[in-house]
Parts: C-alpha cells; structure tokens; sequence
C-alpha cells in the first residue's frame, strides 16, 4: 500500500511516489520550534535524514507519546510522513523540504541517491545560493520526471506540452518525433547545468536556463562517434556523448540505464538507416521514422537479442514470455528460466547459471496438457515420444492456450527432400547439386580402419551419441555445459555437418524455406554479373591444395553455393574470404545446407562483414582491442598501439582463423564459432596473444611481431585428426623434433578457462558500442582524404573547408531524416572513390547554395542555382561532389573580379534544354570495378585541360543579358552603394549597346546592300537604343510569358526610376518586378531563362543584339563601384555560421 502524504497533500505541495516515498516540490521550512518534534539520523554538509519523535527506537518517551498520539487522532489528510530530507548550505540558516517517507528504509533510498549523484557535485559551486538553486532545479525535474513515468501514450496532453516546448527550443521541423525527454544536468567544464534532455528520431538535444545561463544543443544521431557509461571521481556514474571529437557528459538521471540504452538505440536506428541503408517492411514498428516510439525501439531491440540468442530466423518475433520452471529429466531437477514465444518456436533458457537452454519449432508439438493446476504446471508433448514439464507458470493457462493455437496455425514446413542418383546429385532441377558432403566424397569414413586416431574419433562420436540419447538429437537437444565441453573437445568429423547446422540456427533456415536453393539457382545460373566476375576469379584459389577442389564436382559446387548467395544478397554479393569460408562448410555440409550455413554467417553471426568496408571485422578488432585492455595488461603496458594486433589479426576474423591455421586444426575453431559465436574466436585470439606473450614482449617492430605469430601458427597441429597426410596443411617444420607443437585442443581449452567468462551479452553490448567508433572513424578517413585534394585547388582555410564539408555531409542526411526509403540515400556509396562517396543532386544542392552564397539575389533564384548545378556537375551525372561545389564557392569567396563576373556571365548561358534533377549514374557503378583505364584516361585528360580562356565563352544574346542585368541589380540591393551601383549599371548597358549599333553600321556599310541582306531600316536601327534592355518585354516574347505566372510583389518594384541614365528614360530603366524566391527554390522564377521557347536562348536571331564576355568585363571595368563590390573581401566565417543555424530549418 502506497503511503499518502499528508503534509504534501494538505499544503498542495507537488510530490512523487517511490514506493512509499516520494520527492517533494522544495519549500522552506524553520527548524526553530520543530527540533523536538524531529530527530536527525543522518546529516552532512547538505543535506539532513530526520525521523518524527514517536516513530521507532523513542516512540515510548513522553515527547514521543505526545506526537505519536497527536499524529494518531488527526485527521488523515493531515498527517505527515515519519521521516523526511532536508537540504542545508552551510552558511544558510534555511532549511529546504524535497523528500519524505514512511520508513527508514524507503527513505534511505533517496538519501543513497543523494550521496551518490549529488554531493560531489556541488563542490564544484562557489556559493550557497547557487548551491540551493541547483539543488532546487534538479529536485524540480526529478518531481518532472517522475510525473512521466506512466507511459506518455497514456497522458497525450502532457506529452503534447512538451512537443511544443521542443519545436521552439530547438527550432526543427514539426515533423520530427520526439521520442522520450529526461531531466538531467550537461557539464560545461566544471560546472553542472541542470535542464532537460530530448531524445527524438534523428537529434539528442538538451536545453538548461540557470542563473542566466543558457545552454541549448543539438547533435544529429549520425555524427555520434561515441555512446557510452562512464564514472569518475567528480561524476558517480554518467553518459558521455562524443561529437566530431568533442565529449559531452550528462548525469544525474534518475532511469539512468533506461536513458542510455534508448540513446543506444536511436543512434543504432541512425546507423542502420543512413549507412547501411537497411528498410524495414510496412508493418515494421520503425519503418516509419516520423512515427518511432519509445516502445517500438524497446520491442526492437527484444525481439534482436531474442533471435540473436537463440540464432532464429529474421522473420521471428518474441510473442510473449513467461517465467517458469522447467523439468530436466538429466539432471533430475527443476530450473528456473524463462518460456519464450515467438510466432513457430517455444523457446527456454535458464537463468540460475546452469547453461541450459533449448529451442522447439512448434510444428513439432501436438498437444499440451494441464495436469496440476495446484502447481501451475503443463505439459508439452511433441512428436518422437517426447515431452517437456513447466510448473509454477504464473499463468499457465494463458501460455497453454497460446501454444495450442500457434501449433494449429504453424503448419510444418517439412523440406523437400529431392531423390538422388547413385553418386549422389539432387534430381529434379535445372541445375545439379551436391547432396553429399565434400569430406564423404573424398575421403570416405572407413569403419574397419584400426588406426589410433580412427579409434579416438569413433569414441568422440560414441561420446556424442551418449549425449543425444540422454540430451535430445536435433533441434530439441539440451544444450548444456556438457555440450560446450563436447564442442571443446572437437566434434567427429561425421557429425560436424550436423552440429554446425543447429548451432548456427541454419537447420531453422532451410527448413523454414523448403526447395528455396534450387529456386535460386535456377534464376541465377547463367547470368552475368560483376559478382560471378569475382567468384570465377577465385574459384581456384580456395583450398587449392585439398583434393575435393581440384576437381569439377567441389568447384562447381563452391560456384553454386557463391553465385547462389550473391543472387540472394546483392548488397553484399562476393566480397574476398567468403570463398575460403564456404570451401570448408562444403567440405563437411552438402550443398543446401552449406549454402544456408553461409546465410547465417553473413548475416546473422557476422553481420557487416563481408562488405566493401568490412565494417563488422572492424568492430569486432575494435572489441579485440578492449579485451586486450582489459586481460593482457603487461602486453599493453609493453605497446601503446594496440591498432598492430587489429591489422594483423584482421584475417583471424574474416576466416575464423582458416587462412592462418591448417585446415585440419582451423576447423576445430569453426566448430566452436558456431556454438558462442564471436566470443569463440575473440578468446582464441587472446589466448594466442596469452601464450606469446614472453615473445611479443621482446618485440623491437611489427615486423618481428608478426614473424612471430606466424611461426606460432605453422606450428599449431591437431593431434586427433583422422584426416588423411593427402588433406592436412604439414608446415615445413612438421617433422622438425626441436620445435615446440601446440594441439588445437589444447589451446581452445586454455581459451575457456582462462577467457570462458566474457559474456555474450558483454560483447554484444561492446559491439554496438564500437560500431558508432568504426563508422565515424571511416567517415573522418574520408573527410581527411577529400579536403586534402581539395585544399590544394581553393583559397579557403583549412578550418573553413572542414566546417564546409560538415555542411555538405549534413545536406546529404538532412534531405533523408523525415522520409521513408529517401531516393537520396543513395547519393551516399562508400565503395565509391573518396571524392564521390558523397554526392548531392540538384534539389539538396540548391537548398545548401542558397545558404553559402555571398549575395542575395532575390530575382530568379530558382533558375541561377540550377544553372551554377549545371556548371558545377563537370561530368554529367545530376550530381554534384564536394570538390565541384567548394571550387564553384571558391569563385565567390575568393576569387578576383573577373573570375566572379565570368561565373556570373556563364550561368545565364547555361542552357535549360537539360532535363533538372535526372540522375544519369549508373545504377551498377557503386559495385562496380575501379577501371583503372578509365581513370587514367579522364587523368591525362584533366593534365592536358588547359584554364578556360574569356575568348572561349560564347556570345551572350539579349535574353541572357536582360538575366544578367537583373541579377546584377538583384546583388546590389541593400548594398550601402545600391544607388551608385545602379546607375553603373545603367551606364554600362547603355554602353553596350550603342557599340552593338556601331557595330551593325559599320557591318552594314561594309557589305553589299540588298534586299535580304538589309534586316532593318536605318530608322529602325537607330531607334533601336531607345528600347532598353531593361524595360518589360513584349508579350510574344518568351521571357514574359513566363512572368505572367507570378505573383506581382517584388521588392524591385519600390525602385524603378533608381537606375536613371540621360540616354534611358526612367521606364525603360526600371528593375524588373519579381517575387522573392524562398531559398528552397520552390517559387517560379519571375525571369528564368526561358526554356519553352522555340528557339534556343543560345541562338542569335536576326535584329537580335548580343554581347561578348570581354566587352561587358571591359565595361564594367570602368565602374569603380561595381569593382569595389565584387572585390570586397566575404566574411566566409559568417556565411558559414549562418549556413548552420539555418540548415535544419530549411524546407525539404
């Protein structure tokens, strides 16, 4: 029963129940007159634990008496709590109320929190008031948080509130989902700044105003390289957040675990949207990122550790789970564990330490029975005379009902086992397969065969068979210790097929898609693909040296088993070590069943390792490191770069050790991979580490380092193989007596003992950890090699380029965070060269080029950013790269007069035939292969490129320097010099074009007149400068006819007569009237090139006048105004900074 607090309820103090305790909204309280009413139990410079008199060890005394009667006979809502926290500053005469409780205990609770979350905090503080007022805050948001603690789905108004608050903290768009907030303190240096942090899809935000301090961040989950607990001597326990390099602690959280896995979650959410590009179907909870949940990510997260426990299939849900106790007829015993439903299998694994866990596909079972409803028990029965006992379910009935209804819906998938011919290939489809293991074929298993390491393997496989008898065979089977130390010891070589089989959860795979094998290869054989490319390459190259493949039948089956998968998985397709991982798994699989077996290494064991990037591999040295750190203490003290032992045993995860150990002895390795999984091979690689450790010691470089494993491994053996010296990998110190052997046994054994406790849990939490590490590690690799290139081309600083960059990357993203399965995404290939692994088409290119440019043009926005697109996108994809975008900046930041006025010039000549935003790359070209001709010929090309010559640019005709002219007053408005520059202006189209009629004459004169040469009269022609370039054009004329369209307001309008010349009358001179372009171009040009005309803009038509570039280059040349803006240095820093604060408010 919950204790109601009177003296909260009866004053309206706002408070929060914790069990029997609760916080208190803090208000003052005078300890004159109550010190015989209260007793102190606890103190320290803060904060007081005090007990009311006639509660406990003095209730009988007269004082007691009195106040336990008086508390007695009032009323109930006047009661108060027995025991309460005070908070104290010692030089403060106040007393402050924020806690009470009904006990000592409960109580004690807060106070423990207190101590460890508080009081080393406020040393930090300088005064007492600031003390107070932080301790006041943090008590506040506690009350706060407390108050949220019910789910918000349950209270949407509260909720609604605090969505408000965020969008205008932090000024992002309604559409992103705040998923929870907490309250908590961020450090700033020393000092705690307590506010609230809110966790949505795509930010971790906090805000926090204190003594008049604000402070208000926000950092996309995507730059996250770093998520992490920590603790420290100011800090009991903390979450540090690092961001491009910067570290960030929040502490003080009430649901401190709670908080962080929710943030592992979300950035892991980021990871698998943005770089791995993985989509989840419609009915997934997070296949929408505007509509993710706190709950969702919670269920998701469940139903992964779920499958990755119990190695089920992708498609498999945790449904329900209950505790129980589960009959193990073995041991004779009842364990404690868990029931775990999913929607085909009834899963248990024990949580009293024993090991003990089991997986039964409920098509197997065909009734449940109820025999003890006294002890909550039922029983399943399932086919082969078997049956499983669970008592004290806590609702059994439930659970019985669940598994009788899913047994009827779950039909048996039972596989089609296709008929054989005698030598043993699958009939019945297009396409041969293997149904024999390699091993069989070749070395077929001779019963009469007297051999000691014959008899030793057959009492290993009777050791099995004793353990199946007493255990379970298939995929009921008891997995227990016993049958670690089974795995340990090495399994028969005539049940290793099996074994690997239901360890990994492959035998659930293929039998869950009966006939999906020959399926696939009848769609694949015979296709062309850069990956069979790849697989016919190293065909030959897989255990070249074992019999089974330097024959057709291992070859092809290894090709089948390849091509089949990169059909399966084009995203992974062949990547190099699946060649050599499959040659075993065929060696003692058939061929389905290897095929599935490389299913579930690639994508469910090793995930993200057989990719361009190897991502997983290097997650997982990443947590080799770790454990180095933490068991090889001497080792580490000995080099401080541990990255050696990550390249050098990069090899050991990608083969599972098979490259680097005889096949004979690697495959004992193998077996044990597939029962723990990675942490098999992360002990191994330790215990290695553990026994060089005296050589490694004495290591001068990596070189001698490297020798010296090498060495160790040549010298690995296993004693009890039954293979045949034609198989086994003999180093050329086999027969060598004076080196020391090491059996394989043996050393997994030392790898168990003295490694074994590592958990899986531990390792699984480490990779997540480091997986944010890795992938920010390669996008800094990338950064550094992209700027390096294009530092070398622009004037830009190195901290600017850096902070451009940042933009680049974010626009990329930016356009991705509010949709579902964004086009864009695949902007980004990281099996690209640096410079393109990151590109933007034209819509993200325009957002992010109206931010950095250095002039508001606000005529004609739209159509000026797709043409500096098209200038800048060199090759012709609908792309643009960073480099093309900082060079076409660099023009404008950086460059000289003419240089800018060139730009200028070329992006009215910019055709507009070319259809805006078409992405011409080849949809093949991030898998395909680095055409090293190709690159050496766009190289010499790029050698040979001379700079672009004024006299190369063509003329500019009428229609395109109207545009120009336009643009030009467009990027003179609001310029302290607006009037002169406008008259200038003027005066240079004025110019223009009375050297345009000088010109005709003097062309008219030197030809021989003629009717169809004369176009015009000389009255014509002379009138001809009265009509202005400037002035509204005809209505026939294409230009107006796109003006029509738009909206009259203009802030050109407000100047007409400004540009006024002698020779232009005052209307002719008037700035053209066009709306404002919002900077995401989504408003029509007023004045766009036209682009449905029937002649080209390009195209000079008769009576046309235009323009080369060195004529108006000369003439505005002659304008010292106009020379003194375009030289103007640009405050980049600003743009920049402007750039960020507005990047995520921009509309996309």
């Amino acid at each position: 029963m919950r204790l109601r607090c009177s003296q909260c309820h009866a004053r309206g103090h706002v408070s929060v129940k914790t069990d029997c305790s609760m916080w208190l909204k803090p208000e003052e309280v005078l300890l004159k007159n109550a010190l015989k009413l209260w007793v102190t139990e606890k103190s320290n410079d803060y904060f007081v634990l005090q007990r009311r008199r006639g509660y406990g060890e003095d209730s009988g005394g007269l004082t007691g008496l009195l106040v336990g009667t008086l508390d007695t006979v009032l009323d109930s809502t006047a009661k108060v709590a027995p025991f309460r926290i005070l908070h104290q500053t010692p030089d403060s005469q106040v007393y402050w109320n924020i806690a009470c409780g009904a006990s000592l205990e409960e109580i004690s609770q807060h106070w423990d929190w207190l101590q460890q979350n508080i009081i080393r905090t406020l040393s930090v503080f300088d005064s007492g008031e600031d003390i107070t007022s932080f301790v006041q805050g943090k008590i506040r948001g506690l009350i706060a948080e407390e108050g949220t603690s019910a789910c918000d789905e349950e209270d949407p108004e509260r909720f609604r509130e605090v969505v408000l608050r965020f969008e205008r903290l932090f000024g992002l768009p309604q559409r992103e989902k705040l998923v929870t907030y907490y309250s908590c303190s961020y450090w700033r240096g020393r000092v705690p700044n307590q506010g609230w942090i809110y966790l949505s899809t795509n930010f971790l935000c906090f805000y926090s105003y204190m003594l008049g301090n604000e402070v208000k961040l926000v950092f996309p989950w995507d730059e996250v390289s770093r998520l992490e607990r920590t603790s420290n001597v100011l800090l009991a326990e903390s979450i540090r957040v690092r961001v491009r390099g910067e570290d960030h602690f929040f502490s003080m959280l009430m649901r401190l675990q709670q908080t962080y896995l929710i943030m592992q979650q979300l950035a892991d959410y980021a990871v698998v949207r943005f770089f791995d590009k993985e989509t989840f179907h419609a009915e997934h909870s997070l296949s929408n990122p505007l509509h993710i949940t706190q709950r969702a990510l919670e269920k998701h997260a469940r139903n992964q550790s779920f499958r990755s426990f119990f190695r089920l299939p992708q498609e498999e849900n945790l449904c329900e789970v209950y505790e129980s106790f589960l009959w193990v007829p073995f041991s004779h015993i009842n364990v404690l564990g868990k029931i775990c439903v999913s929607e085909n299998y009834l899963c248990f694994a024990s949580q009293d330490g024993s090991q003990c866990h089991l997986i039964i596909p409920l098509w197997e079972v065909f009734s449940v029975e109820l025999p003890d409803r006294g002890t909550r028990a039922l029983t399943v029965c399932m086919r082969g005379k078997r049956a499983l006992r669970f008592s004290e379910v806590r609702d059994f009935e439930r659970l019985a009902a669940t598994i009788r209804r899913k047994c009827g819906s779950a039909g048996s998938p039972q596989h089609s086992f296709i008929s054989q011919d005698e030598e043993g290939v699958m009939v019945g489809q297009s396409q041969a397969v293997s149904t024999e293991a390699l091993m069989n074929v070749f070395h077929p298993h001779n019963a009469e065969n007297l051999d000691p390491k014959m008899l030793k393997e057959r009492m290993k496989e009777q050791s099995w068979q004793i353990h199946f008898a007493e255990y379970g065979r298939g995929t009921g089977m008891f997995c227990t210790k016993k049958t670690r130390d089974l795995i340990v010891r090495g399994v028969p070589e005539t049940l290793r097929g099996e074994l690997w089989m239901l360890f990994s959860g492959a035998v659930h795979d293929m039998t869950s898609n009966p006939g999906y094998y020959g399926r696939l290869l009848e769609e694949c054989m015979g296709s062309s693909s850069l990956a069979c490319d790849e697989i016919e390459r190293d065909l030959h190259r897989s255990l070249p040296e074992h019999p089974a493949f330097q024959s057709d039948t291992g070859i092809s089956a290894l090709r089948r088993v390849l091509t089949g998968y990169a059909h399966r998985n084009p995203k992974i397709g062949y990547c190099q070590a699946m060649n050599i991982l499959t040659s075993v798994l065929l060696l003692y699989a058939k061929e389905e069943e290897a095929f599935w077996l490389l299913v579930a290494v690639c994508e469910r064991m090793l995930p993200d390792y057989f990719n361009r990037r190897i991502i997983g591999a290097l997650v997982d040295q990443a947590v080799f490191e770790e454990l180095i750190r933490e068991h090889l203490t001497q080792l580490t003290e000995h080099m401080t770069d541990l990255s050696f032992f990550s390249s050098v045993s990069l090899s050991w995860f990608l083969t599972l050790f098979i490259s680097v150990l005889p096949i004979e002895s690697a495959v004992n390795v193998v077996d044990c991979f597939f029962y723990d999984g990675i942490k098999a091979i992360l002990q191994l690689g330790l215990a290695v580490l553990d026994y060089n450790m005296d050589n490694l010691l004495c290591c001068h470089d990596d070189a001698e380092a490297v020798t010296i494993l090498n060495r160790f491994f040549d010298n690995v053996t296993n004693k009890d193989s039954p293979l045949p010296a034609t198989v086994q990998q003999a180093s050329a110190t086999a027969n060598d007596k004076s080196i020391q052997k090491v059996d394989i046994s043996d050393l997994i054994k030392e790898a168990y003992e003295k490694y074994g406790d590592i958990r899986t849990e531990e390792v699984e939490n480490m990779r997540k950890r480091n997986k944010l590490y890795v992938i920010q590690t390669l996008e800094d690799t990338t950064k550094q090699n992209v700027l390096r290139v294009v530092a070398q081309d622009v004037k830009c600083s190195a901290a600017q380029l850096d902070e451009l960059y940042m933009l680049f990357k974010r626009q990329h993203f930016v356009s991705c965070y509010w949709s579902v399965c964004s086009p864009a995404l695949h902007n980004h290939d990281p099996s690209l060269p640096y410079l393109d692994q990151y590109q933007l088409d034209q819509s993200q290119f325009s957002s992010l080029f109206n931010l950095l440019q250095p002039w508001t043009t606000d005529t004609h926005v739209r159509s000026l950013t797709r043409s500096a697109f098209h200038i800048l996108d060199e090759n012709g994809d609908g792309l643009v790269n960073f480099k093309e975008l900082i060079c076409g900046l660099d023009i404008l930041y950086n460059r000289s007069f003419t240089e800018k006025l060139k730009f200028l010039f070329k992006l009215h000549l910019q055709s507009e035939s070319t259809e805006d935003g078409v992405i011409r790359k080849c949809p093949e070209k991030g898998r395909a292969k680095v055409d090293l001709q190709e690159y050496l010929k766009q190289w010499q090309e790029d050698l040979q490129r001379r700079e672009e010559s004024i006299k190369d640019l063509p003329r500019i005709n009428q229609v395109q320097f109207i545009g120009l002219t336009k643009t030009l007053y467009g990027v003179f408005h609001g310029d302290e010099e607006e009037e002169s520059l406008y008259r200038a202006v003027a005066r240079v189209t004025s110019l223009l074009l009375r050297m345009e009629e000088v010109g005709r004459k003097l062309q008219e004169s030197s030809l021989q007149k003629t009717p169809q040469s004369t176009p015009t009269s000389s009255r014509s022609t002379a009138q001809q400068p009265e009509v202005s370039p400037m002035s509204p054009i005809s209505a026939d004329t294409p230009a107006e006819s796109e003006n029509t369209h738009e909206p009259p307001e203009s802030p050109f309008s407000q100047h007409e007569t400004a540009p006024s010349h002698s020779d232009i009358t005052p209307n002719s001179t008037s700035r053209p009237s066009t709306p404002t372009s919002s900077p995401t171009g989504t408003s029509s040009p007023a004045l766009d090139t036209p682009t449905d005309t029937p002649t080209s803009p390009g195209a000079v038509r008769d009576g046309d006048w235009s323009f080369s570039f060195e004529q108006v280059l000369a003439s505005l040349l002659n304008e010292p105004s106009v020379v003194r803006f375009f030289e103007r240095a640009v405050d980049t820093d600003a743009l920049i900074a402007h750039a960020h604060k507005n990047q995520l408010k921009d509309k996309h």
